[in-house]
């Protein structure tokens, strides 16, 4: 394998797809169901039927590209991610892991021939949630857990209904009296990292064990609003200085528990927000992550306990909502030591380690042996245009993809 080759395909490749939905603040948008997002999906199709791989799209659009095996028909090793981006989002998010998985087939094509076992590239409809109210409708489908009433009366920012435009696209819903394949015996799919791990500490190759579960939580403060001059410092119920304790003492419990949990305040909204006026209401949001269930389930109880102290001290009250609850997916152990074992042997410079990110594979995990390789990210920007690999990282990334899916594909 010529590495200038696959640095240069890769690049051309990943600049291509971007074209698909490029906006005028230099980032691309390409969202469920849009003109941008068809035209993507057909460009896929085309590119896949070139590399002379049969193609076809599911019930609700999304499109597929099989390279048949020679000998084990009924099993297949799928690869690919999500086409849609967020808002003015940046060129690899999920498009890596789509054009990544055509051209490793296409150069396990060239060099080794046929595989024993199918091989399948997926271009997933959608996982931002970026349009419509709702996240990995893709991924959800394909595992048979999408449920039509979860979106029959949702709308976009436009008012458009999710159906209309799902019709409108030329698509529908699944039919949730088909069982789900059972040809499928492997999922690997390639990311960019979306953090700054694997740069700060100088790896081309992370190997994802793990994806982190997360709680997410809205957190409103009642005080009462009042004189900023004539109201005393010790007859206050400020809503804001309770929620900024609350939050001090939050992220200290965070530092004190250290990696891999994480807490993070990402919003926070003061009423009446004027400048001489005690806060009558502060609301805050919250997100809490880390690999296992157990600490998951710790840590919140002790935040929950920390916000109704300190509640109780300011004379304020304190409303509790967590609208997430998302368990730790661990990965299939048996495919994380193929991908290792075959980025060992290739002498990839690679470390092993946990996802803070959601992605298609915690879906797939539960009902499909699944594993994640990531590939660093520069200053660990994502969703954003600035969002960069090097087309050198990128293809050490396709390399790493290749030698893995050869050995689920190609051998006994």
């Amino acid at each position: 394998m010529n590495v200038n080759d696959v640095t240069r395909q890769i690049a051309h490749l990943v600049d291509w797809l971007g074209e698909f939905g490029k906006d005028s603040e230099g980032g691309v948008t390409r969202l469920l169901y849009t003109k941008e997002w068809i035209e993507a999906q057909k460009a896929l199709e085309k590119q896949m039927q070139e590399d002379g791989l049969t193609t076809r799209y599911d019930e609700i659009g999304n499109l597929y590209g099989r390279l048949e095996g020679s000998r084990y028909q009924d099993e297949t090793i799928l690869t690919g991610s999500h086409v849609d981006t967020v808002k003015s989002g940046g060129k690899l998010d999920g498009a890596f892991g789509i054009v990544s998985g055509v051209l490793a087939l296409r150069l396990l094509k060239e060099q080794y021939g046929q595989p024993l076992r199918n091989l399948e590239v997926v271009s997933f409809a959608e996982e931002e949630g970026s349009r419509f109210p709702y996240a990995f409708w893709g991924s959800k489908n394909f595992v048979g857990i999408a449920k039509k009433e979860e979106v029959l009366d949702i709308e976009d920012f436009d008012g458009v209904p999710f159906v209309q435009a799902m019709r409108d696209a030329g698509f529908n819903f699944r039919d949730e009296s088909k069982p789900f394949r059972n040809d499928i015996k492997g999922f690997v799919e390639i990311h960019i990292e979306q953090g700054n791990v694997l740069e700060n500490e100088g790896k081309d190759i992370g190997v994802v064990h793990s994806i982190v579960g997360q709680r997410r939580f809205t957190i409103e403060i009642t005080g009462v609003a009042n004189h900023a001059g004539t109201t005393p410092m010790g007859y206050r119920k400020d809503a804001l200085v309770a929620a900024s304790h609350m939050i001090q003492d939050i992220t200290n419990k965070a530092i004190e528990y250290g990696d891999p949990l994480v807490a993070t305040v990402g919003k926070i909204e003061v009423q009446p927000s004027i400048v001489n006026v005690v806060a009558g209401s502060a609301l805050f949001t919250l997100d809490v992550r880390h690999t296992e269930k157990e600490v998951l389930v710790k840590f919140t109880t002790e935040l929950t306990n920390i916000i109704k102290r300190i509640a109780g001290t300011s004379g304020v009250e304190a409303a509790i909502d967590m609208w997430m609850d998302e368990d730790p997916i661990p990965m299939d152990p048996q495919i994380v030591e193929a991908i290792e074992k075959q980025t060992k042997e290739n002498g990839l410079n690679y470390k092993m380690m946990h996802s803070g990110a959601g992605h298609d594979s915690q879906i797939i995990a539960p009902v499909v042996p699944t594993a994640m390789i990531f590939v660093p990210s520069r200053e660990g920007i994502s969703h954003n245009p600035l969002e960069y690999t090097s087309p050198e990282q990128l293809a050490v990334g396709v390399q790493a993809l290749m030698n893995s899916l050869y050995a689920l594909a190609y051998s006994e």
